[in-house]
């Protein structure tokens, strides 16, 4: 492998409601323009843009907002930094006067329903989330082609890329393995989160690292804060109410009724833990602003786990937050480089699977444990997440990915406790469990892998 992955690409700010249907897509459009002008191509001779869309891309797509990704990539825009409004006004231009203007200058136009097609039978020989391109020039001639494939986490590759997830360079720290990991932990005599943060001064100050890990925790929290605040449906046809602003009214109203003698429900944090991870993934499913951590349908898991530790663990820290960031992306490298972390190659165990291992690993950190403990606590989540597929209702993140958020944050928790009451030492290494989970994977049918053609996509009703 000749190159990294950074806990910067782990964890990136996007929008929802899918990092590989919606932050994929939309980044390998502005690829794809890009590259058109870094061959020398002029935008003026641009007069069409053709876009096919395979196997679960097409099949789950048009649910996840594809198309409006598809063309907000074209408009220029990058999921880090389009605003809301504005990103819904190019997509309103497109939708009702099917035009697009490249990287915001070229007019071309550009219908949804005729230069967008949803090839379900057919997929291209890299991932099933494959993508091609074409720019159409004078006298209807294709002038530029490219293909891409959104493998998961909102990374892209093209063709000449297929076995390259990374763009840094490799590093004395880096490691392709948790064997790997505990012995640079060993040899550098340091916590996992120490060694990440001195494995990222190969590509950036420490102060940018603290700087971005910050912004993510901000990100996060921001993100829950909107969650609560926002009512009503959420968008497609299946008529899923937002519940956070709802819990939340009725969980404070629980605390404001609580008087000297009254002896809270033991169980109530798992309710505020429920709570956050409900209000991030219903704002994902709305299309707002969510940090992917690992993918955008997982994205609830960390920040509910992280709220857990900082309100309700005793002793919690600012620094606990940031080695808690940086264990997790440790972990969500593994899962990267050795498995996937695409719904639509293995399922959601490479999703919501790989976000609970990696918020017990960063819980079990930020609260002392040793690299043995973390080892185990990764373990553990992701041994009890074996096989879970990924099959939304109406292609959308609606059901059962919302609560699927709230249930894996309370797993991680579980297996973060169990970890951190035993010494580390297990029968099961995480290396052997993220071997089992790529191999389940592989063997699960594709129906059950961001299709919507099995499970419960097929046996639920919508209304």
């Amino acid at each position: 492998m000749n190159s990294d992955i950074s806990v910067f690409d782990i964890f990136k700010i996007g929008i929802g409601p899918s990092s590989s249907h919606t932050v994929g897509p939309m980044k390998a459009a502005l690829c794809f323009i890009n590259s058109l002008v870094q061959k020398g191509l002029d935008l003026d001779t641009v007069s069409a843009v053709e876009i096919d869309l395979f196997s679960s891309l097409a099949w789950t797509g048009k649910g996840h907002g594809i198309e409006r990704a598809l063309v907000l990539g074209l408009s220029g825009e990058s999921p880090e930094s389009v605003e809301n409004l504005k990103a819904q006004n190019i997509f309103d231009l497109a939708r009702q006067q099917s035009k697009v203007y490249l990287l915001g200058k070229r007019k071309i136009v550009f219908d949804l329903n005729q230069h967008i097609h949803f090839l379900r039978s057919q997929s291209l020989p890299l991932h099933p989330n494959g993508m091609n391109f074409r720019a159409i020039g004078p006298g209807n001639l294709m002038i530029f082609e490219r293909n891409y494939y959104s493998i998961g986490g909102g990374f892209v590759v093209d063709d000449s890329g297929g076995d390259k997830i990374g763009e840094r360079s490799v590093g004395p720290l880096s490691f392709s393995s948790g064997q790997e990991l505990l012995e640079l932990c060993q040899r550098e005599k340091l916590e996992i989160s120490a060694l990440m943060a001195k494995k990222e001064e190969a590509w950036m100050a420490r102060k940018d690292i603290q700087c971005g890990l910050e912004k993510i925790w901000k990100t996060m929290q921001e993100c829950v804060k909107n969650g609560l605040a926002e009512t009503g449906l959420l968008p497609g046809n299946t008529h899923v109410p937002r519940r956070a602003p709802e819990t939340y009214k009725k969980l404070l109203a629980i605390k404001e009724k609580r008087g000297a003698y009254f002896i809270p429900d033991p169980l109530e944090v798992l309710d505020w833990v429920n709570l956050y991870a409900l209000a991030v993934n219903e704002e994902n499913a709305s299309g707002g602003r969510v940090v992917t951590a690992p993918t955008n349908g997982a994205a609830g898991i960390i920040p509910a786990v992280l709220l857990y530790y900082r309100r309700f663990c005793p002793g919690s820290t600012d620094q606990g937050i940031v080695d808690f960031l940086l264990t997790a992306g440790a972990i969500g490298i593994l899962y990267k480089k050795n498995a996937s972390i695409s719904g639509a190659e293995v399922g959601c165990q490479g999703e919501v699977g790989v976000a609970c291992s990696m918020a017990a690993a960063g819980l079990t950190e930020a609260l002392g444990g040793t690299i043995w403990q973390v080892e185990n606590a990764a373990e553990i989540a992701m041994e009890h997440n074996l096989g879970l597929t990924c099959d939304p209702v109406g292609g959308m993140v609606q059901i059962p990915c919302i609560e699927r958020n709230a249930m894996g944050a309370i797993k991680a928790i579980n297996a973060s406790r169990l970890a951190l009451m035993g010494d580390g030492h297990h029968q099961v290494s995480l290396d052997e469990v993220i071997k089992t989970m790529r191999e389940t994977g592989l063997d699960m049918q594709s129906k059950y892998k961001e299709t919507s053609t099995g499970g419960l996509a097929v046996n639920v009703t919508e209304c």
